[in-house]
């Protein structure tokens, strides 16, 4: 029996890497893996829908399921995974010391609806006391100038956001001060430590302490199909989930070698180890149970800056098929 021809485009991860090399095959799909770095992933699926499935930014497929036909669906998988302490950069002519300095300062961001900035804005509300409204914010090209929003945004009067000059980038701004803080999932070539800093200089114990005061390893990316190729093949929702767990076991797996170093670091080993320790076996959970406080804490933060009309429940964001899995 033929199998259906999918593409999917998603960077090369360790935890895809099974479905890549096709060590692990989705149930009844050929799979055409195209390794794409996550900008290009997601201007071209959002702007052109040119993929059966992609990786997808997880805030970018919130306010797609604002639209009306919804052009995707989603899969519990969460390729990406990152604390966002380490990416709030500072011009150190800003004069900024602590986090409620932040207030009433210029901040940019390479789109105001990007994942990472949602995340950095929310924790920066919740945990240090700096209104998402207290700032302004300037969208652009982190490193090359014209960046637009991916998608047409609806943003409430009291949430300010400007472009910068087309000739002009985010890093090179933030250099010259001519924006107080950058939050960002890129480190800017303008990061010397010195004209530029972090606000978190101690971000490692700072995103521990966070993990242990909240149990949350911040979902940045999901998978996200096409509508209308779901609806034609309702079961590949829970064949691709299936997949991707496989892929991700085999990672796991890896981690756990000792006999040679499996990733490029002198202290790989300790740092699996630590981070077992610290978040347990599964530390980087695909399905919807083991996230759900995860999401619901993301999408909470996405209707409170503006990007989501109203506020929606992390049942209302998979496809029903994967959401639960088939037990003896």
């Amino acid at each position: 029996m033929s199998k259906l021809n999918l593409t999917l485009a998603c960077w090369n991860y360790d935890r895809t890497r099974a479905l890549q090399d096709g060590s692990v095959t989705p149930d009844g799909i050929d799979l055409n893996y195209l390794d794409l770095p996550v900008e290009e992933t997601f201007f071209r699926m959002v702007r052109h829908r040119e993929f059966d499935v992609a990786e997808m930014s997880l805030s970018s497929y919130t306010v797609s399921l604002f639209k009306d036909p919804k052009p995707f669906v989603a899969i519990p998988i969460f390729p990406s995974r990152f604390f966002r302490h380490s990416c709030i950069y500072l011009s150190a002519k800003s004069g900024i010391k602590n986090p409620k300095d932040l207030i009433g300062r210029k901040i940019g961001v390479p789109e105001y609806q990007m994942t990472a900035p949602v995340w950095i804005r929310g924790i920066l509300s919740d945990h240090y006391g700096v209104p998402v409204d207290s700032v302004t914010y300037w969208t652009g090209g982190e490193e090359e100038p014209g960046r637009p929003e991916k998608q047409k945004l609806n943003l409430p009067p009291n949430i300010k956001v400007n472009s910068i000059p087309e000739d002009r980038t985010l890093a090179q701004m933030l250099r010259e001060g001519e924006i107080d803080a950058f939050y960002t999932a890129r480190k800017p070539s303008s990061f010397d430590g010195k004209q530029v800093t972090r606000l978190f200089e101690n971000f490692v114990d700072v995103e521990k302490a966070y993990y242990q005061q909240t149990g949350m390893f911040p979902i940045m990316h999901t998978v996200a199909i096409k509508r209308e190729v779901y609806e034609a093949n309702r079961w590949i929702a829970q064949s691709l989930f299936k997949a991707f767990v496989e892929a991700q076991k085999k990672t796991y797996e890896d981690l756990k070698q000792t006999a040679a170093l499996k990733g490029m670091l002198p202290w790989f080993n300790a740092h699996v180890e630590e981070a077992f320790d610290l978040m347990g076996p599964d530390f980087w959970a695909y399905g919807f149970e083991p996230n759900y406080k995860t999401l619901e804490t993301f999408l909470r933060y996405h209707h409170e800056q503006g990007l989501s009309p109203r506020l929606l429940k992390p049942e209302e964001l998979f496809a029903p098929e994967a959401m639960e899995a088939f037990k003896i």
